[in-house]
């Protein structure tokens, strides 16, 4: 009988070895800087109720989701975002709850993509979201958690690119431009594209001051400066609380001693049109998307039944990994991981050491010496750092890497 090896679906892929222990290790090493600033865990389910993600609530469309039907007939969707998701949570267990919650999870998101945008349909993301406080310190507090979370993931050059969602859409609303007229605008804007703003604006009754704030948008980024550089180009009330928002979370920033990672940018559009206030995302080399998004939603809780201003970021584990390995950062990896090994006969004796070496916290993988078994091969292959060998004539040797990644016996 031919062996035929199952492959996975387009978009999907397996982890496994040192791969996936480093996106574990990465995984651990995020969730204690989330934990560090008082979130608690929180997990929702894979799938949910299409109304979790409807049109209405403004995250991926409808022809980007996993739809499916249950014994019911209700629709169910594969989750392509865990935000929506926290919020339906939060809105029915926090229903009463006055004080701020600060949560934290890890999921997989299933979104399907288009196969000419080379995206990956599976990917895992790690995030926090701080329901029910809608000042500027909880702005603040959450960008001083996207940067330590980058920091310990071992970045050191990346920057958080800040915007604010009412200072465009007061904006379109000044101008008055209808649906289409908006979407279109918004993409060239989003593709830093001023001549094509410029030309889109020529045949529409804006004023003149409007029409080069409008064309002025896809290059107004940069640090603090690019908040005065904006204020004197409009008078706009909502444009103007906005920049007035942004300079507080600036402050607050600086506060941390982060504000270095800061840089601003106010023709940032998002896909995702639950976002009401400030918006960011996190970039760094080697990659040409965003590794963290995130921002304010405060009307998104009131969709599932609760009223709670509410921000969130979400941390694409996969890309920065990516990152990670592209900028050859190496994260610690455990080092109590030793090998037991032992001569034919001798298979309790390795047995007892094992379990001593594990009440001791180290790491142990065991195996059994088959003639031809190159056990130094074996544990550098595994990152294994000792080797206790059990030999017939009674000793045990333990051997250990050096650096230069040859092995040495311990006396």
């Amino acid at each position: 009988m031919k062996h035929k090896l199952l492959h996975t679906p387009e978009g999907v892929r397996d982890i496994y070895n040192d791969e996936c222990e480093r996106k574990l290790n990465l995984q651990d090493r995020l969730r204690k800087v989330l934990k560090s600033y008082g979130c608690r865990d929180i997990e929702t389910p894979t799938f949910e109720f299409f109304d979790v993600f409807s049109k209405e609530v403004g995250t991926v469309s409808s022809k980007e989701l996993y739809k499916f039907f249950d014994r019911e007939g209700n629709t169910l969707v594969l989750r392509p975002d865990i935000t929506p998701s926290i919020a339906r949570a939060a809105a029915k267990y926090f229903e009463e709850d006055d004080m701020p919650a600060r949560l934290c999870y890890t999921g997989n998101t299933f979104i399907n993509n288009s196969s000419y945008q080379g995206r990956l349909k599976e990917t895992t993301q790690l995030g926090a979201e701080l329901i029910g406080d809608n000042s500027p310190q909880a702005d603040g507090e959450i960008i001083a958690m996207v940067i330590d979370s980058l920091l310990c993931a071992g970045l050191t050059e990346f920057q958080v690119s800040v915007g604010h969602v009412d200072f465009y859409k007061s904006l379109f609303l000044e101008a008055g431009f209808n649906e289409e007229q908006e979407e279109t605008l918004r993409e060239l804007i989003s593709n830093k594209n001023n001549f094509g703003v410029e030309e889109f604006l020529e045949n529409l009754p804006v004023s003149r001051e409007l029409s080069a704030l409008f064309a002025k948008l896809p290059s107004l980024f940069g640090s603090a400066v690019i908040l005065d550089e904006a204020e004197a180009m409009t008078s706009n009330e909502g444009a103007i609380k906005a920049i007035t928002r942004l300079r507080e979370i600036y402050r607050i920033v600086s506060a941390y001693g982060l504000e270095r990672y800061i840089s601003f940018d106010l023709g940032m559009l998002n896909k995702y049109m639950y976002y009401t206030g400030v918006i960011f995302r996190g970039y760094t080399f080697g990659t040409g998307d965003a590794v963290i998004k995130g921002g304010r939603y405060d009307r998104l809780l009131g969709h599932f039944g609760k009223e709670a201003p509410s921000i969130g970021f979400v941390v694409m584990v996969d890309q920065l990994l990516n990152t990670l390995s592209r900028q050859k950062i190496n994260l610690p990896s455990e080092e109590n991981k030793v090998l037991v090994c032992c001569e034919p006969g001798l298979e309790m004796d390795s047995v007892a050491l094992s379990k001593k070496l594990r009440q001791e916290g180290k790491s142990v993988t065991l195996l059994s010496l088959a003639e031809g078994r190159d056990i130094f091969s074996f544990a550098a292959r595994n990152h294994l750092t000792k080797i206790w060998h059990l030999c017939k004539d009674g000793r045990t040797v333990c051997s250990r890497m050096t650096e230069d990644g040859t092995w040495e016996e311990e006396k």
